[in-house]
């Protein structure tokens, strides 16, 4: 079927979709109790040890014994549970060794995984004396880092044991080593490696149990490029996001754009300073520090006016879904609409559209630049609106939309607001015409993927009662009404069509969601679109802007947990208990 267009309003195209992402059935297996086990937890330990080796400096290769003290000190002082003792001193060993690893070629790095990635009872891969012969089925992640590992110039190998290492680093041709491993190998091979005293990084896996094993995906990836020619590796985004943010407090906001001037200006001043995730003016900032020579410098205040003015268009186009969609809450708060009425919502969200323009013509930078980015900035205004009124239009005749209709409302709707913050720092930094294309393919990506997310969330543990009581087009119930049959069909059909029966609980959609497996569609294409934001930089020549925005995917997403599905659907792939043992009496 094809989603009814009224005359004059935006068709919707057949969107493309990213190619598949190889993701096996124990992808989002449950770690075991050695390793922390959220992403969360894992980035929190390895941001302390980088601030512990700030103070602490510590020069590698280090004995086992000395490297076990100090990731005692590091569990004691951050409270981690002793169990992850090992887990923290792999992580120091990696910081230890970091900045070495970053000056060696690629062309001189080894990439070493274990057999124990693929997926076993499917593997079509022979083994030889130098280990597996990947036969790019793409049932696991083998074949991706592989591919991506020898294109930069690595050698592979896909075997465990210490021999073939160490025999490869007497040859000379090795001089540092990316290695993917369990605890347990990790600290078997250790002294040789240490014996061999050159730059090696392991990457631990998220079970010891030899079998259809998984591993922290962002990780490897963030290790196999690492490079000294990256000049943002040591930047640390959470400090700078977190400076973003101190932009957005009353007096920061008051200091930047003048005191608010009467009522108008207080309720759009007030919303604009509210709760915000502030990803889009992060983005401005964070492209632009990467295009600079020092990419720590001082952030100028022409930057920082931009990136208010990003959050400024933001903000208005959150005021204006919520008189279009007749929100009058947003999460358990009231909406501007909702506490200040549809006519003061309205004028306060066309205010930030004005507020954000005039914080552009404002800012000290060449006129050639100040052009640009108001070009860019009303492109983008102008292909939000688009798609907007096309998720309008569905309004007026509601019906079930395809997953690809869905996703393409995602595309005009969320990628724009993307390319704008991406487009305004290259902008800024005078780098805009070699980079628009590649920002351009990654914001649509990464646009896409946020809102698949966001769309899982609206379902997630924390919906409200009422979060279908403003229904919008969902990928969720897309795939979920592709696959359903019977009541269900029926259900989730008058659903689409804005009928809200009383059947259609919060419970019982997700209920339909895990039965159709609609759920684990979902999260399989957010990795698809993730996938293809990071394939979108493979032609960026500036390494600082690659290495960041790399960086910058996995922190959205790492922060931006979906809460309520990830679990279940790791739950549903854990291996089945092993029975007990029967008792001898």
């Amino acid at each position: 079927m094809s989603m009814p267009v009224a005359t004059g309003a935006l068709p919707i195209q057949t969107i493309k979709l990213p190619a598949p992402v190889p993701v096996t059935t124990t992808r989002f297996r449950t770690p075991k109790k050695n390793i922390p086990q959220t992403k969360k937890e894992r980035d929190a330990l390895l941001g302390y040890i980088r601030e512990f080796l700030a103070r602490e400096p510590l020069v590698p290769p280090m004995p086992l014994d000395e490297l076990r003290v100090h990731a005692e000190k590091i569990i004691a002082a951050t409270g981690y549970d002793p169990i992850y003792l090992h887990y923290t001193a792999v992580l120091l060993n990696n910081e230890m060794w970091r900045e070495s690893l970053a000056a060696i070629p690629f062309e001189r790095r080894l990439l070493l995984m274990p057999k124990c990635l693929r997926v076993e009872s499917k593997c079509p891969a022979p083994f030889d004396e130098f280990g597996l012969l990947c036969k790019q089925c793409g049932l696991c992640t083998i074949q991706d880092f592989q591919n991506e590992a020898e294109a930069l110039g690595y050698a592979v190998l896909v075997a465990e044991g210490s021999a073939i290492v160490m025999s490869l680093i007497q040859t000379g041709q090795i001089e540092a080593i990316v290695g993917i491993s369990c605890l347990p190998v990790l600290e078997r091979t250790f002294p040789y490696v240490e014996a061999a005293a050159i730059p090696a990084v392991a990457v631990p896996l998220l079970q010891d149990d030899c079998i259809d094993t998984t591993v922290d995906i962002d990780w490897v990836w963030e290790y196999l490029h690492l490079t000294s020619d990256d000049k943002t590796r040591r930047l640390n985004l959470n400090a700078l996001k977190d400076e973003v943010a101190t932009w957005f407090g009353a007096e920061s906001l008051d200091a930047l754009m003048g005191p608010a001037e009467g009522a108008a200006e207080t309720i759009a001043r007030e919303w604009l300073a509210g709760e915000g995730k502030r990803w889009r003016p992060f983005l401005t900032v964070a492209v632009h520090q990467a295009m600079r020579d020092d990419p720590e410098a001082a952030i100028p205040e022409a930057v920082k006016k931009l990136a208010v003015a990003v959050e400024c268009f933001h903000k208005a186009s959150l005021i204006h879904d919520d008189i279009e969609d007749e929100d009058l809450e947003r999460y358990g708060r009231q909406t501007v609409p909702g506490a200040h009425g549809v006519a003061a919502a309205l004028n306060a969200g066309d205010l930030l559209i004005g507020e954000g323009y005039r914080l552009i013509a404002e800012a000290d930078l060449p006129a050639e630049a100040r052009l640009a980015i108001l070009k860019i900035a009303a492109d983008g205004q102008r292909a939000l609106c688009r798609g907007q009124g096309a998720e309008l239009d569905w309004t007026r005749h509601p019906a079930p939309l395809s997953p690809k209709e869905v996703l393409e409302i995602f595309r005009l709707k969320t990628a724009p607001a993307f390319e704008v913050a991406l487009a305004l720092g290259a902008a800024a930094a005078g780098r805009l015409e070699d980079t628009h294309e590649a920002l351009k393919a990654y914001s649509e990506n990464l646009g896409i993927a946020y809102q698949i997310r966001d769309d899982m969330d609206d379902l997630g543990a924390d919906a409200g009662a009422n979060a279908l009581e403003s229904f919008r087009p969902s990928i969720l119930l897309a795939e979920a009404f592709e696959k359903a049959r019977g009541e269900d069909k029926k259900l989730l059909d008058s659903l689409w069509r804005r009928l809200t029966p009383a059947a259609a609980t919060v419970d019982t959609i997700r209920g339909i969601a895990h039965a159709t497996k609609a759920d684990d569609s979902c999260l399989l294409l957010l990795e698809r679109y993730k996938q293809a934001a990071i394939n979108a930089l493979k032609d960026v020549d500036n390494a600082n802007l690659k290495g960041l925005l790399r960086r910058t995917l996995g922190k959205i997403f790492n922060d931006l947990e979906i809460k309520g599905w990830c679990s279940e659907f790791e739950a549903k792939n854990l291996p089945e208990p092993e029975p007990e043992p029967a008792s001898a009496g």
